[in-house]
């Protein structure tokens, strides 16, 4: 079975692995010419790091992540603590694999390392896809035509591969954008911060935890705004900005940001549900198939779990399967992976509410939850095990 995966983000690389690991040929082609340290933190919640095991990379992203006892929910304004879940040890024992926090950049490159360097094809652009009844076809930049069994499209939030599949379709402005910062620990020792924790306030909140065992802290300022941001993950924030935005909230938080050097600003795109992902045989896989807001922090999670499923349909079967296995590999994850999306945008919208009536029953629900679920809201899609 030979297969061409198009894109070397997370799920693209998993997607390689999966399938290398179900006895697939794989040819992995990307359009940039090298793996670059381009974002900060992601968080790789049990249902994640499950699947990393399996592809046998987990201890070595795990040695380069943070393992955080717990999360702690706060108020906006004097970050009194509203409630917290434990994501540690305990998490761990319920759950069966761990919860890590790890810089976008350490994650990437422990999956691109597991990848043999002859199948990774990069500085190559991809300008079409197409099929015929016996096998997939991409073509490049330079006018080559590649064939395969199958083609996987792991091409993003403005995935190509998906309008040649399903017409023109653009990614949606969420109506939130985000600032991201990270500061090494000597500049924010003094402040006396939870090691994770999420604020929530008036049409904004503030996520900080540690990436890269304790030596950076990532920091995300996410805000509503009806002006379209550009979506982007090395444009600046204007000086001052982040200050302006989140003026009023916890010292502490404003002298992160005032702290903080490099502050990036980008726009959080969506991509509206499809009703189907694959056609014959190509199909979408994360982002060009489900992007999310990141407000459950299972972004990169559900393309993680596209790619075991991926590999898991396509074992053993042969070329001839091929359209009927992607079928499944569909029907399989894409009611989990639309729910998640409808998920994460209603949690955006909870830590956004104004002070009040609504806030203050927010808050009273989050706090009945810890009593009885102990592990948060977020934790309803980790024991998925696929």
């Amino acid at each position: 079975m030979k297969a061409i995966v198009v894109g070397a983000g997370i799920g693209g690389l998993a997607a390689t692995l999966s399938l290398r690991r179900a006895g697939c040929e794989v040819t992995l082609v990307e359009q940039t010419p090298r793996f670059t340290e381009i974002g900060a933190g992601i968080q790789l919640a049990p249902n994640a790091t499950r699947v990393l095991r399996r592809l046998g990379v987990l201890d070595a992203v795990a040695a380069q992540a943070v393992r955080p006892p717990y999360v702690s929910f706060r108020t906006w304004s004097d970050g009194a603590e509203i409630c917290r879940y434990p994501i540690g040890q305990d998490a761990e024992k319920e759950f069966g694999a761990p919860y890590l926090q790890a810089h976008r950049a350490d994650l990437r490159q422990t999956l691109a390392d597991a990848v043999p360097a002859e199948s990774v094809r990069l500085d190559t652009e991809v300008v079409g896809i197409d099929q015929d009844d016996a096998s997939a076809y991409v073509t490049t930049g330079s006018g080559e035509r590649l064939g395969a069994d199958l083609v996987v499209a792991a091409d993003g939030v403005r995935s190509p591969a998906r309008q040649s599949l399903f017409g023109k379709d653009e990614a949606v402005f969420s109506g939130t954008a985000a600032y991201r910062a990270l500061l090494p620990a000597d500049e924010v020792a003094d402040l006396d911060l939870p090691e994770y924790a999420g604020w929530f306030g008036p049409g904004r909140h503030f996520v900080h935890y540690w990436v890269r065992p304790g030596r950076l802290l990532n920091v995300v300022g996410v805000f509503d705004t009806t002006e379209p941001a550009q979506e982007s993950w090395t444009a600046q924030a204007e000086p001052g900005e982040q200050l302006r935005t989140f003026e009023g909230w916890d010292p502490r938080l404003l002298s992160v940001l005032e702290r903080a050097g490099e502050v990036l600003r980008y726009g959080i795109f969506t991509r509206a549900p499809l009703q189907r992902w694959n056609s014959g045989r190509v199909t979408l896989l994360g982002d060009s198939a489900h992007a999310m807001v990141p407000f459950l922090a299972q972004g990169a999670a559900q393309a993680i779990m596209d790619a075991a499923v991926l590999g898991d349909v396509l074992e053993g079967a042969t070329p001839a399967e091929v359209p009927e296995a992607l079928d499944r590999y569909v029907r399989r994850r894409l009611a989990t992976a639309t729910n998640v999306q409808a998920g994460s945008a209603q949690a955006g919208r909870a830590y956004h509410l104004p002070d009040g009536p609504e806030a203050e029953a927010r808050n009273a629900r989050w706090v009945a939850y810890a009593a009885e679920n102990r592990f948060g809201p977020h934790a309803a899609a980790w024991g998925i095990d696929v």
